[in-house]
């Protein structure tokens, strides 16, 4: 499920605000790269984020994106998704929702399943932990690299 045109723009809109809330200078640096993860559906790297804000704003550094990228996440703007320990994936859909992940081509694809958000550990949870949320990882194989006889790339 994708964002609507309608929720981007209205979190585009309260950006100014949820950056002064924090502290922050609402730049158009720090907007275009919300934007660019508002934007991106795909639980794009950081790398990837660089290079689409890069598009827009040529002259903008890999640290500058970097660090950024980091702020957002400390200020729960983002959060910051570690998929089949690899490189770092981000995620500014803060909705519940779970992901699919194939494990041949590293795709990754919002889902949402009402059964699955009721899930909860044993309370106290297991080890100590306090769990302050849940998110399931469904990994698999996706349509086009099932089709392909895809297998996972481990």
């Amino acid at each position: 499920m994708s964002a609507s045109p309608e929720a981007i723009s209205q979190e585009l809109a309260d950006f100014r605000c949820r950056c002064a809330a924090a502290g922050l200078a609402a730049t158009h640096q720090r907007f275009m790269i919300y934007k660019v993860l508002l934007e991106s559906m795909d639980h794009p790297s950081p790398e990837a984020v660089v290079e689409r804000v890069r598009s827009q704003i040529p002259s903008i550094s890999h640290a500058t994106v970097y660090k950024n990228i980091h702020t957002f996440v400390e200020i729960g703007l983002i959060r910051e998704v570690n998929l089949l320990h690899q490189t770092s994936r981000l995620d500014a859909n803060l909705d519940r929702h779970h992901h699919l992940v194939c494990e041949s081509c590293r795709k990754v694809v919002d889902f949402y399943d009402e059964n699955l958000d009721r899930a909860q550990a044993a309370d106290p949870a297991p080890h100590g932990f306090e769990v302050r949320r849940y998110q399931v990882e469904a990994h698999g194989l996706c349509p086009e690299c099932r089709q392909a006889g895809g297998s996972p790339s481990d």
